[in-house]
C-alpha cells in the first residue's frame, strides 16, 4: 500500500549477522519491484540480455538472496494473489502515473537528458506474469520457499509471522505490514549493501521496526494505528484525507480514541472532506483474505536449475559458479560442525 508514516516511526539499525538462523518472510512483489527500480544503468535502462529481456529482477533475486543465504538466513517469498476490489482506484492512479512517466521518459531521450531518463524510467515499471513465473522458478531452485497468497502478499506474510513463532519478521519497504499486525518488520533487507551518494559510498544496514514498540511510542493501540493509516492514505483510499499528514493524523487518533469517534469528527468537520467508505477499508485491513493453513516447503537447492535459468539470460558462468561454490563451502562447514 505504501503507507506514508515514515516520519513518525522509529527504527533500529541491525547487522545482517543478527539475522543468522532466523526465517524471514518476504513481501515478494515489493522486493521484486525494488530490484526492477534500483538495478539499472545511470540513464534508467534496466539490465537486459542480448535478446532485450529484462534481467534486473533475476539479478537481484540471485545475488542479494545468495548473500542472505550465506549469512544463514532462511527465506520465504510470498506472492500477491487477487487484489481486493477496493484497490481499483489505486491501480488506475498508478497506470496514469506510469503513462505520464513514459511520456516524460521519451521526451528526456529526445533531449538526451540522462538524469531525467534515469528518473522517469524508474517510474515506468511493470511486473508481468512472465517475470513472476521466472522469479518463482529461480527462488525455488535456490532452496527458498514460495507461497502464493489468495489476496495481498503483505497481509499473508504478516499473518504468517504473527501466527508462527518460527518466523522472525516480514521483509518489506512498506509500513502496511504494521497495520496487518506483523510483530516485526525489516526494511533494507534486499537493498544493495553499499549506496552511492554525492559524498561517496555509504553502507546500508537492515532496519528493524517492532509493532509493540511503535504502539507504545506513539501511545496508540492497533485500532488507532489502522485509523492513522486510513487518514494518511492506503491503496484503498489513495491520498487519504486531504490536509491530514502523519503528525496531524496521529494527534487526531490520540484525541478521539475509537474508530467511530475518529471518523465522526472528520465527517462533522468543515475543514476536512472524506470521499471514501472508511468502514469498508477498515474491515478489509482488519480481516484480509489470507490462507490460515498455508503449507511451507523449503525445496532442495538445485544448482543445475539455477545455472540453466541464469545462463539462459547470459549471466557470467564464472560468477554463478563462484556463488555456488560458496554454498558448497557453507554446507561443508555445517557438516563439520555437526560431526564435531
Amino acid at each position: 500500500m505504501g503507507l506514508q508514516i515514515a516520519e513518525i516511526i522509529s527504527k533500529k539499525q541491525i547487522e545482517f549477522s543478527d539475522l543468522k538462523g532466523k526465517t524471514i518472510v518476504v513481501d515478494a512483489f515489493n522486493s521484486i519491484y525494488q530490484f526492477l527500480t534500483t538495478i539499472r544503468q545511470p540513464d534508467g535502462t534496466p539490465l537486459k540480455d542480448s535478446k532485450d529481456n529484462i534481467t534486473s529482477h533475476v539479478s537481484g533475486l540471485f545475488y542479494r538472496n545468495m548473500k542472505l543465504i550465506l549469512e544463514g538466513v532462511k527465506l520465504i517469498y510470498v506472492f500477491d494473489g487477487e487484489a481486493p476490489e477496493l484497490k481499483g482506484k489505486t491501480h488506475e492512479k498508478r497506470k496514469q502515473a506510469k503513462d505520464l512517466a513514459k511520456e516524460k521518459y521519451e521526451k528526456a531521450i529526445s533531449e538526451e537528458d540522462v538524469e531525467a531518463m534515469g528518473k522517469y524510467a524508474r517510474s515506468n515499471i511493470y511486473l508481468d506474469e512472465q517475470k513472476i513465473k521466472e522469479s518463482k522458478e529461480l527462488l525455488e531452485a535456490m532452496g527458498i520457499a514460495v507461497v502464493q497468497a489468495p489476496g495481498e502478499g503483505e497481509a499473508q506474510a504478516s499473518f504468517m509471522v504473527k501466527d508462527t513463532k518460527d518466523f522472525y519478521a516480514v521483509s518489506s519497504q512498506d509500513y502496511d505490514c504494521l497495520m496487518f499486525k506483523t510483530p516485526k518488520l525489516i526494511q533494507n533487507l534486499g537493498m544493495s549493501r553499499r549506496r552511492k551518494t554525492f559524498s561517496g559510498y555509504i553502507e546500508v544496514f537492515p532496519q528493524l521496526i517492532e509493532l509493540e514498540k511503535v504502539l507504545k511510542e506513539l501511545e496508540i493501540n492497533q485500532e488507532q494505528l489502522i485509523c492513522l493509516g486510513i487518514l494518511c492514505g492506503t491503496d484503498y483510499n489513495p491520498g487519504g484525507v486531504r490536509g491530514l499528514g502523519p503528525k496531524k493524523s496521529l494527534k487526531l487518533v490520540k484525541e478521539k480514541k475509537t474508530k467511530e469517534e475518529i471518523f465522526k469528527s472528520i465527517e462533522d468537520s468543515e475543514k476536512y472532506e472524506i470521499d471514501f467508505d472508511w468502514e469498508e477499508i477498515y474491515n478489509e485491513i482488519e480481516n484480509p483474505n489470507v490462507d490460515e493453513n498455508v503449507e511451507i516447503i523449503f525445496p532442495k537447492i538445485d544448482k543445475d536449475k539455477i545455472k540453466e535459468i541464469l545462463l539462459g539470460y547470459e549471466f557470467s558462468e564464472s560468477r554463478i559458479d563462484n556463488q555456488l561454490d560458496k554454498l558448497d563451502d557453507l554446507k561443508k562447514a555445517k557438516e563439520q560442525k555437526t560431526l564435531f
